[in-house]
């Protein structure tokens, strides 16, 4: 007699999650300099890319500053909203605005 052995196959159907976009928005309150310091503080950026957001936002009105799961995202716009007024803009009352988007 032989041994037959019996292979079953699992179909698994991975299921992802479209990522939580943190979009920055444009006001009128907050100067390059203020977008360049929150983007490094809170994102890690670099100076280049700080300035390609605070560019960004400007001439778009807003830009995406992160993208990932829905808790991060929502800890990141919570950061953006808590970060404090420009301090080199006088009229500024408080910090800059992000929504979250599913990307």
């Amino acid at each position: 007699m032989s041994d037959t052995a019996t292979i079953e196959q699992t179909s698994t159907n991975v299921r992802t999650q479209r990522p939580y976009n943190v979009v920055l928005l444009n006001d009128d309150d907050h100067s390059v300099s203020y977008v360049v310091n929150l983007c490094s503080k809170l994102f890690g950026f670099d100076e280049a890319k700080g300035v390609a957001v605070a560019t960004e936002v400007h001439f778009t009105g807003r830009c995406i500053v992160f993208s990932g799961s829905l808790e991060v995202a929502e800890l990141k716009q919570e950061q953006v909203h808590s970060f404090g007024a420009d301090p080199l803009i006088p009229r500024c009352k408080g910090s800059m605005s992000a929504v979250i988007e599913q990307g």
